[in-house]
This record gives structure tokens, C-alpha cells and sequence, in this order.
């Protein structure tokens, strides 16, 4: 459930650019002009990259050799318009760079990932330019008018100063050179892991198909014919693909053959191996924290984020692992007492984990995923997040158009609010194809902005699922479904973003507070109201029955041993390394090493293993920051029950308070305030440990700053 947020994409003004390049020309069409998917080459990035670049140093060198004394207006405001011509560029460039990676764009990839580090280097690195900003920022009360203002320079001062800009010359040179290796290093990483991830089983006997729902051969079968293999079936390497058949196929040895295929990848040896960028990345992120004076990188990077130290976050994390060990251990015992009755005469490995784990559901819940899969059509499902956002937060989706897209999976949706005014466009990318990383994730092609006219925003949601054939609706599993809502949070983020400055707009936030909305909105799939209207038998037509609804609520808490284990093992092993300071890293002997000093269940692997971790490893993002998942959802179940004890989950005032202090808000305010403002007080750990079925530390540490 990764979130990338472009850097906002907003019109140029007053720039002269070759006509040839339709990047380097202002969005035009309807909806305040829109990316021109529908005339870029892959030919046009790099030079358009170039040419926006150089635009963005002019104008940064003009702020900062300005003989005007410093204000907010002729620096910050000046640095905030400073690069709209880049922005726009890369907002194209980072489609491709998540959904159309070809051979081609690979290769501009490698080329200019280095020299946007050095880029980006250059304008932290400014001497002249950081004064002003230190100028304006020490006299924010005078020099700005209101508190996002106020706000906008503490950012500014504060990204400035965390990226070397006090540091000497030297200094400055090798931090420049270590972000230009690892941009090179994290291009590598992500390209490593898509070429992993092309990979596929390939079935041709039907016989191999034991134990899957139809719905799922179905698919197999539609992925095999679309990669020329009429008549077969396809097991893709993408998690959506792998899930499913790990939870229903009665082939045990394929079941082992997928699995270690998808978790292996990044790890197999060869040209796309990843343990030595691994290794490399870690060394370099080590010394960089050196330099720029803190005693890790995990200090680094929590320095400006909701926990603070990475001491906070690891507690967060401690104080919820026994509880989620404990569960797991009594999760395999009920798994190997079903597997001991068949006389199946194994031992639950972490390849029957899903099979096994869905044989309890059935027995205990008399719940079978199977049963409920039919009423979760991806379309309807849709309808239902619609639906959601319009009682929730206002947002009322209507098809848009006229507005080009860069693949025919991708559809676009204008959104306004209950007053008819537009706030932006959504465009949905939904299915797995070739050239696009797997997973699903949010992204930011426009932010809004209002500080010299009104800018809307443009958002999309992508996920990976695997196309049906052509009219047959695409079915989800519950997990998916879930998954479905969390990144349209982070769109519905993005859209009731309400701010001037486009720096604090959308989801700009801190990364421990970024999943906060995405995780709280997860919790309306399960509401009669969603379930009620939009489940519908893929069939009959015929609504999700009652009492099936009822036994989805009783197995709500089911499995949550193994869904907190796996997440937070991943956590817990990224904080970890990014404690490790200087020190050589293997990155299988400390993947190991560690998983072994937490007592780590051998049924279980980590989320993601080190050498296909993307979130850490192909860029800094959620490096030491795989936590924030665990923090948000701590605050989401939190708020969640803000509204129980009001009217239930469409309570309108409480809806009222999350629209004005959380969704819309940006990073106008601190994350900590914005949620007491919501919330009245700060946020404890109870709700989260209730909804997953744990019981609660007696030590508890809180999410609040």
C-alpha cells in the first residue's frame, strides 16, 4: 500500500519552450489543463527534464542574488513558483517510471535519475538562497501574515537545513555525491525487482488447477492468453496473483514453487540480485547521517516525522509484537491440528500458511472467502468508495472528459464538491500489465493550490490486479477490497486538500501521519451501508446476505496474528538496519540474525524481504519509516472510534471535524495538533489493540509529539 505522491504538477507561466516537446508546453484542455498522455514519447523525457531543470536554477539563482532584502513574497513564495515547469515534467516522467517501464524508459531512467540528485543538491546546497530563507524563516512573525505562512518557512528552513545546507564545502560535495549514487542504486533496485517480477508458472494442465475458485482459473487463464499462451494458465509474480492461489490451491508443491518464486525475489543470484545495492545503500545513508551530524540515518529521517526518535517508534512496535507472537502460535496450532485430521502428514510451512489459515476461517467462522468473493466486484466496489466520499467528506464523482490517458485500462473522473465546484480529477489505473511495478499506491500528478489563483488537484489510484476476459467483472478478496479503500484515501487526501501554498498541500505530510487517512478509511468497506448497496452477487445480482455480512464481522479479528507479524517483522528489521550506523551490513545475515533475536515464526517471512524492499530501497521513503504504517493505524482506529461514540461511522459532525482538521488540511498545521483538534486528546494504543483482538500493554507508549 505504497503512497507516491508526485511533486505537484501546476500550469508554467511567462516560460519560452520548443514547440516540439509537448512536456515543456502548459497543460491545456478542460479541467485547468491536463497531463498530454496522449502525445509523450519516451523520446521527450530526458530533454525535457534538462530544459525544466535549467528553468528551475534560473529562477532559484534569481531569488537568491535578488538585492531586495528578504521577505516572504521575494523568497519564499517566489521558491514555491519557482519550479512549475519540473514539476509538470515529472509528474509524466513518474507514470512511466510506476506503470510503463519499458526497456527504453529504463534507459533514460538510469541516465537521469543521478543528475536529478544533483539538481535537487544544488539548490539545497545554495548558499545565497538558504540566508534568505534563514532570514525570513527568524523573523516569520513579523514577515509572515498567517500561520501558513508561518508554516511554509518553517518547512522551507527546515528541509534546507536537514540536507546539508550549513554544511562546508567538502562536506556539501560528498553528500551531493552520495545522493547522486544513490539515485543510481535505488533505479537499479526497483528495475531489478520488475524484471523478478515478469517472471511467471506457466500451468498446462487443468489438474494443476485443484482446489482454485473458478474465478481465480479464470483469471490465470486470461493472464496467460494476454502474454501468448492460449490455453494455458499463469500464475503472475505479483502479489495479487500470488495471494489468491497460496489460499486455495490443493497442490501443495505448486503452492511451495510460488511461494518461494515471489519471496525470492531481488535474491536470486545474477544480474538482477539486490544484496549488494542492499549493502551499498545502507553504507551511504550511514555516512550521510554522519555528515549532516546525527548518529543514524533512522535519526535522520524520524527527526521531522509524528514520532520524532526512532526510540518512539521501536516502542510503538515492541509493545505490539508479543501480543501478535502470541497469536500466531495459537494460529499454527489450530492450522496444523486441521492439517493433522486430514492426515495430511505435514508440517505447516510458511507456503500453507494462507491454505491452512482459510481451512480455519471456514471451520471456525463457518466463513469461507470463496463464499464472499462473489459480491466483491472491483466496479461496484468502486461505486461503493464513491459512495463513501460523497457521505463522508462531500466528493461526488462523475466520468470526465476529453481528458487523454497514457494506457486504455485507465479511466478518469471529474470530482466536485455539494456546491457543484470542481476540486479535481481521478484517474484509476487498475490492472497488473508488463512495465508496471506491482502493489498499489497513490499518486499526485497536481497538487492544489490557491496563493496566486486556484489550482485544483489531479490524483490517481493503481493497483495490480489481474484482468478477466474482455466484459467479465473482476473479483476481489477481501484483503483486496481493503486495499482498494486505503489508497482511495490517500486520493480522497489529496482531493479535500483546501491550502495556498502548494509545499503543504494534499498529502505533503509527515509519512508516520501520510497513511493516517488511507488506514481510517479501510474501515468503511465493512459497514452495512457499503456492504448493503454495493455487494452484489456477480451472478444473481442479489445483495451480500445478512448473515453472511454477520460472520464477516465475527471473523474480523481473524488471522490478525500473522497479518501483524508479517507487516511488522518488515518494520521492525528496517528500524533495525537503519540503527546499525557505519557498520558493514550482509543483508542476509542481518535479515537473518534479526528475524532470529525477535523470535520470528518460522511460518512466516517478512512483508518484504530485504532484497525486494522497495519501500526502503528504491528510494528514501520509507526508509526507517516502515513503521509509520503501525503509528496511523493507531491513530485511524482511534479516530474510528470517535465516531462509534457518536451517531456510528456517518455521524456528520465527527465527519465534519476529520474534513477540516485531518483530510483537508495538508501540513498546514503540526500532525499532533491537527489530530487533537479532531479528536480532543491525543490518541492511545487501546483501539488498536482491541480492533486486532490483543490485549492491551500495561506500559502503552502513545502516538503524539
Amino acid at each position: 500500500m505504497l503512497l507516491v505522491a508526485a511533486p505537484a504538477a501546476r500550469p508554467v507561466r511567462g516560460a519560452e519552450v520548443p514547440m516540439t516537446n509537448p512536456l515543456l508546453l502548459p497543460w491545456s484542455g478542460p479541467y485547468g489543463g491536463v497531463p498530454p498522455f496522449d502525445a509523450v514519447k519516451v523520446e521527450h523525457l530526458a530533454p525535457a527534464l534538462e530544459r525544466a531543470m535549467a528553468a528551475q536554477l534560473a529562477a532559484v539563482d534569481a531569488i537568491a542574488t535578488s538585492p531586495e532584502p528578504p521577505t516572504f513574497e521575494n523568497t519564499l513564495a517566489a521558491l514555491e513558483r519557482s519550479g512549475r515547469a519540473l514539476d509538470r515534467v515529472l509528474a509524466v516522467y513518474d507514470v512511466y517510471s510506476s506503470t510503463l517501464s519499458t526497456p527504453e524508459f529504463q534507459a533514460v531512467e538510469r541516465e537521469v535519475a543521478p543528475r536529478l540528485a544533483a539538481f535537487r543538491d544544488r539548490i539545497t546546497q545554495n548558499e545565497r538562497l538558504f540566508a534568505r530563507i534563514e532570514a525570513v524563516y527568524a523573523t516569520r512573525d513579523r514577515s509572515c501574515r498567517t500561520p501558513e505562512q508561518r508554516r511554509l518557512a518553517w518547512l522551507h528552513h527546515t528541509n534546507f537545513s536537514r540536507a546539508g545546507a550549513r554544511l562546508d564545502p567538502a562536506a556539501k560535495a560528498r553528500v551531493a555525491a552520495i545522493n547522486a549514487r544513490l539515485a543510481a542504486l535505488f533505479t537499479a533496485f526497483g528495475q531489478n525487482v520488475l524484471a523478478d517480477e515478469e517472471s511467471m508458472l506457466l500451468l498446462d494442465d487443468e489438474q494443476a488447477l485443484a482446489g482454485l475458485p473458478a474465478s481465480v482459473g479464470e483469471a490465470m487463464s486470461a493472464a496467460a492468453e494476454a502474454r501468448g499462451q492460449r490455453g494455458k494458465w499463469a500464475v503472475l509474480n505479483t502479489r495479487s496473483a500470488v495471494e489468491p492461489f497460496l489460499t486455495y490451491s490443493a497442490r501443495r508443491d505448486l503452492r511451495e514453487r510460488v511461494w518461494r518464486t515471489f519471496v525470492l525475489r531481488g535474491d536470486l543470484g545474477g544480474a538482477h540480485d539486490n544484496k549488494a545495492a542492499v549493502a551499498e545503500i545502507l553504507r551511504l545513508r550511514a555516512e550521510r547521517a554522519r555528515l549532516l551530524g546525527y548518529p543514524t540515518h533512522a535519526h535522520w529521517r524520524l527527526e521531522d516525522q509524528m514520532a520524532g526518535t526512532p526510540e518512539r517508534a521501536l516502542a510503538l512496535m515492541e509493545a505490539v509484537w508479543p501480543a501478535a507472537v502470541a497469536r500466531v502460535r495459537e494460529e499454527v496450532a489450530d492450522m496444523q491440528a486441521i492439517a493433522d485430521r486430514e492426515r495430511a502428514g505435514i508440517t505447516i510451512e510458511p507456503w500453507d500458511y494462507r491454505c491452512y489459515a482459510e481451512k480455519v476461517r471456514k471451520a471456525r467462522y463457518d466463513l469461507d472467502e470463496d463464499e464472499v468473493k462473489p459480491y466483491l466486484q472491483l466496479e461496484r466496489l468502486r461505486e461503493g468508495m464513491f459512495w463513501v466520499a460523497g457521505e463522508l467528506l462531500d466528493l461526488h464523482f462523475t466520468p470526465a472528459q476529453g481528458v487523454p490517458v497514457y494506457h486504455p485500462d485507465v479511466r478518469v473522473w471529474e470530482v466536485r464538491d455539494g456546491r457543484g465546484r470542481l476540486v479535481g480529477l481521478w484517474y484509476f489505473d487498475p490492472y497488473a500489465r508488463e512495465g508496471k511495478r506491482s502493489g498499489a499506491w497513490m499518486s499526485a500528478y497536481r497538487n492544489q493550490e490557491r496563493f496566486e489563483e486556484e489550482i485544483t488537484t489531479i490524483v490517481s489510484n493503481n493497483a495490480n490486479f489481474v484482468k478477466g476476459k474482455p466484459g467479465e467483472p473482476v473479483l476481489v478478496s477481501w484483503t483486496d477490497a481493503q486495499t482498494l479503500f486505503h489508497e482511495f484515501g490517500h486520493a480522497l487526501h489529496g482531493l479535500s486538500s483546501s491550502v495556498a501554498y502548494p509545499s503543504l498541500s494534499g498529502t505533503s505530510v509527515a509519512r508516520d501521519y501520510v497513511e493516517f487517512p488511507s488506514q481510517l478509511l479501510e474501515r468503511w468497506l465493512a459497514t452495512p451501508e457499503v456492504l448493503g448497496r454495493f455487494a452484489r452477487h456477480v451472478k444473481t445480482g442479489a445483495p451480500i446476505p445478512a448473515a453472511l455480512v454477520a460472520r464477516i464481522e465475527r471473523a474480523a479479528r481473524f488471522n490478525q496474528g500473522f497479518e501483524t507479524v508479517e507487516y511488522l517483522a518488515a518494520a521492525l528489521v528496517d528500524m533495525k538496519l537503519h540503527l546499525a550506523g557505519e557498520r558493514p551490513i550482509d543483508p542476509a545475515a542481518f535479515e537473518r540474525d534479526a528475524l532470529a533475536a525477535l523470535g520470528m515464526p518460522r511460518e512466516i517471512v517478512m512483508r518484504h524481504r530485504l532484497p525486494q524492499f522497495q519501500h526502503l530501497f528504491a528510494d528514501d521513503g520509507y526508509s526507517a519509516g516502515y513503521y509509520a504504517y503501525l503509528w496511523a493505524d493507531t491513530l485511524a482506529a482511534d479516530a474510528y472510534e470517535a465516531f462509534l461514540e457518536a451517531k456510528g461511522p456517518y455521524d456528520r459532525e465527527v465527519a465534519r471535524r476529520l474534513r477540516e482538521h485531518v483530510f483537508s488540511a495538508g501540513n498546514t498545521v503540526d500532525p499532533a495538533e491537527a489530530y487533537r483538534a479532531f479528536r480532543g486528546r491525543d490518541a492511545g494504543i487501546g483501539a488498536l489493540m482491541r480492533r486486532r483482538g490483543f490485549p492491551e500493554p500495561a506500559q502503552a507508549p502513545s502516538p503524539k509529539s
